[in-house]
Parts: structure tokens; sequence; C-alpha cells
């Protein structure tokens, strides 16, 4: 069940992170989260709103718009890592697969790279489960700093 968040962004050093850290959280996307990113995106596709649609079309139910799905990126940067001390720059994503409604994904980010200069970091974003990859990509973010 998808309930609002409830905890405080995480206050993430630079120095603290290190090259291959890992974080994830878990999500599932409801009904709810489809109507809403419909609403908000303006996009009214049938295979996103409608199960019997979707199945004529060879699939198995309601397929998550790639875009909601993806957003889940901002989560990882905002919320794990860096998190109250990020700035997020770039967000690049390629959609392997359809994710399913009610499908329980991990979304996963792992630091590939540290810019010391800039404060910045380079991460793997994927939204994987058991056995699939539906989303990948590669973000970066900076941290900032207290005036």
């Amino acid at each position: 069940k998808n309930l609002i968040m409830s905890f405080e962004p995480h206050d993430r050093k630079y120095e603290d992170v290190l090259i291959n850290d890992v974080f994830t959280f878990n999500h599932t996307f409801s009904r709810r989260d489809i109507d809403a990113f419909s609403k908000l995106s303006g996009d009214r596709n049938l295979l996103h709103l409608d199960g019997d649609f979707a199945l004529r079309k060879g699939f198995k139910t309601e397929v998550v718009f790639g875009m909601l799905s993806a957003s889940l990126f901002s989560r990882l940067i905002g919320m794990y890592c860096p998190g109250k001390n990020a700035l997020y720059l770039s967000q690049s994503v390629d959609f392997k697969k359809p994710l399913f409604l009610n499908s329980e994904i991990t979304v996963k980010g792992t630091v590939l790279k540290k810019f010391d200069k800039f404060k910045m970091i380079k991460m793997k974003t994927e939204i994987i489960d058991d056995i699939n990859t539906y989303v990948t990509g590669e973000a970066s973010a900076r941290f900032i700093i207290d005036a």
C-alpha cells in the first residue's frame, strides 16, 4: 500500500558516500497512482487506464506510465542519496520492459563516480524485481552545502 511518505530526507554528507554504495526502496504502483499521474500529465492513453483494452493489445493488465515509474528516481535522489542536500542535475532513462499495475518493484541507485571538485555523484538508476529490469538510467546530483 502506498502511503504518504512520513520520514524526513536523509542528511547524507558527500564525504560519507562511497563509490559502489547502493540505495534502495520498494514500491507498488496502485490504480490511484496511475489515475493521479494521468490527471497531472494529461495522458489518457487507454493502455494505462483500461485493463480490457490493455488485454486486447497483448498485455496482462494496465501498463504503468513509463514516466511515472521513472519519477521514482526523484525519490531516490531527494530522499535517500544525497537526500535533503540534493540538487538533481540530470537523469537518463531507458525503458526495458513494461511494468504492470500492482507489481512490486525495487528502485535501486548505485554510486558510479564522485566528482570531488563539484561535490557531485553519478549514480546508476534501476527499477527491478527479482527477475526483470524495467527501467535503467544514470542520474547526476550535487550535494549542496549550507552557506
